[in-house]
């Protein structure tokens, strides 16, 4: 799929088929995620794959948005070790460009995928904590819950030109 193509009809996807993800589909969107920019190069991402079903269908009393979790076939807990980081509190922007990334070439790729946010909601982060006993310097940042979609979603243009400020902020 070329570049521009991906980034203006990729669409959050919450309703996926029974097909389960290949391996080799699994590890390209996790490749790709790992080739996100992050600062001082330090990637400090950490990512927890999630297929068991009783653990997918555990992931919706911790977070209410991630209800499509259980229906999928796969889940991917993107996290920050911040005993990685370079400079501290960069995690955050580096792990979401991982998602970006994931999410992209879930695409890319014919699979569908939808970004659930975790973080800084301390109690997401403390469920996720206990339900997949990651370490104290281990935070979950996101959910992405993933699959063979089983939904077409429109892709309409965002662009707004009253959002671009030139130079200085002009109201």
């Amino acid at each position: 799929m070329e570049l521009f193509e991906a980034l203006n009809t990729r669409r959050s996807i919450r309703k996926f088929t029974d097909e389960p993800v290949a391996d080799g589909d699994l590890r390209a969107v996790l490749e790709a995620a790992m080739m996100a920019p992050s600062a001082g190069n330090a990637q400090p991402w950490q990512f927890v794959v999630i297929r068991d079903r009783d653990t997918l269908a555990k992931v919706t009393t911790i977070n209410p948005y991630a209800a499509m979790a259980p229906k999928s076939p796969v889940s991917v807990l993107v996290c920050g070790d911040l005993s990685l980081e370079k400079f501290a509190g960069y995690w955050v922007q580096d792990c979401s460009a991982a998602i970006q990334n994931l999410l992209l070439a879930a695409h890319g790729s014919g699979l569908g995928a939808v970004w659930t946010g975790i973080y800084p909601m301390q109690d997401r982060v403390d469920g996720f904590r206990q339900l997949l006993g990651l370490p104290e310097h281990v935070v979950p940042l996101g959910l992405v819950v993933l699959g063979h979609p089983n939904q077409h979603m429109k892709s309409e243009p965002r662009f707004r030109e009253d959002r671009i400020h030139r130079d200085r902020w002009e109201a």
